[in-house]
């Protein structure tokens, strides 16, 4: 549900749409969910997996390594086998130091891919750096796609960082060295964008980003990156790092820009943990986004936090289970029953707060806290619907969920 004390998200700044495939971004599009594989792209069946994991969780664009000649021949064979399985999201490539050679040698993985990302700070070196850059925006004018001009403050263009570290010494007002890196993250992206434009790229095939891994350095480029383009614009906190500390990094940096307006794209950068679920961080971005109040992706659960009157866990067991079973069902629920990502479920624990939250939500659950008689009365849309007793509460509920979705969200209804 939608908190009305909650300041309203800026109006987008409005930037130039690109389509990626059957996906488009910036305009007055949606901000949209993109992620990254972790396999090795030469591994066929188990990049397919990842990506066709990733793309059932919600992401709508998927990036994928392509650094050496095994992996750029893997790359149409990967979307074909995707293809056949009724996969079609759009893949990225990903290319740092020989992406010319790569896209060269493999027309074929040109062709399939729906984007190219390169990096202006590791694209080539010296008098080598230009000619393989034009290369990779020829490459991406012939094929039609659209190219991501991605920096990155780890491997930043050490030759306009010197320069600009140099005019700052000789400035009568130097900034300091942190100001002067934000200006040449920033500077490197402008760069770049005119540079392919210059070659004939078309402003609406290129996007822009310059990812950093502390928040208030990402605030301060992204905002001078805005205010000084109107390039769609990918965000992300690069080496978010791990749990608990990635999400809230990332949260807290792109929340901000978000807020203002600022971003087209997003990633969430989280490191996994040994055997960790590579969607998680396809999830953390879209209750970002949800959260926020820019997309619905998933039915919202409210669940109170507990307390001393909720000795009992019925109430946090009901509450993963109907968050869990919400959001596996939703592949299929998004065409089954339009509209359900807005549904709205209340799960609390006591009488204080529960009857008033579940009467807002749009089918809610009051459970019995301590001491408290052992009913647990249903609101549906406002209005108290039924109350449950007895040992078979939680599973009664769920079939009420259901048939709250089926009558209110199936086409026909």
């Amino acid at each position: 549900m939608t908190n009305p004390y909650l300041a309203s998200p800026l109006a987008r700044k409005q930037t130039v749409q690109v389509p990626i495939g059957n996906v488009l971004c910036g305009g007055s599009a949606p901000v949209v969910v993109q992620s990254m594989t972790n396999t090795d792209t030469a591994d066929i069946d188990a990049t397919v997996k990842q990506v066709a994991a990733l793309a059932k969780s919600g992401s709508e664009l998927v990036r994928i390594t392509v650094d050496r000649n095994e992996a750029a021949a893997a790359v149409p064979i990967i979307k074909e086998k995707l293809l056949a399985m009724d996969v079609d999201v759009p893949l990225i490539g990903d290319f740092h130091y020989i992406g010319h050679t790569l896209l060269a040698d493999h027309p074929a993985c040109a062709e399939a891919l729906s984007k190219y990302r390169i990096n202006p700070g590791n694209v080539g070196f010296g008098e080598k750096k230009d000619r393989q850059f034009a290369a990779i925006i020829e490459t991406a004018i012939r094929n039609d796609k659209p190219v991501r001009i991605g920096v990155n403050w780890g491997s930043l263009d050490q030759s306009l960082l010197t320069k600009l570290m140099d005019d700052n010494k000789a400035n009568g007002s130097p900034m300091s060295a942190r100001q002067v890196m934000r200006e040449a993250i920033i500077q490197s992206a402008l760069l770049s964008a005119a540079l392919a434009e210059d070659i004939g790229l078309a402003r609406s095939k290129i996007i822009l980003s310059a990812k950093v891994s502390q928040v208030q350095d990402l605030i301060a480029v992204y905002t001078g990156l805005a205010a000084r383009s109107d390039h769609a614009l990918h965000l992300g906190l690069t080496e978010a790092g791990m749990g608990s500390k990635g999400i809230v990094a990332s949260s807290a940096a792109l929340g901000i820009l978000l807020q203002q307006g600022i971003g087209d794209t997003i990633r969430i950068s989280l490191t996994p943990e040994p055997g960790g679920d590579r969607t998680k961080e396809v999830q953390v971005a879209q209750e970002l986004l949800q959260t926020m109040g820019f997309r619905s992706f998933v039915p919202v659960v409210a669940a109170c936090p507990g307390c001393g009157r909720t000795t009992s866990t019925t109430f946090q067991e009901l509450a993963q289970k109907i968050e869990g079973d919400l959001r596996k069902n939703m592949p299929v629920w998004r065409d089954k029953y339009p509209g359900v990502e807005g549904l709205t479920v209340a799960v609390m624990g006591c009488i204080v707060n529960g009857p008033g939250e579940s009467k807002h939500a749009n089918i809610g659950i009051s459970l019995p806290g301590t001491g408290e008689t052992p009913a647990a009365p249903v609101f549906v849309d406002g209005k108290k619907a039924k109350t449950l007793r007895g040992a078979n509460i939680a599973a009664e509920f769920e079939i009420m969920v259901q048939e709250y979705i089926e009558a209110n969200y199936s086409p026909a209804s």
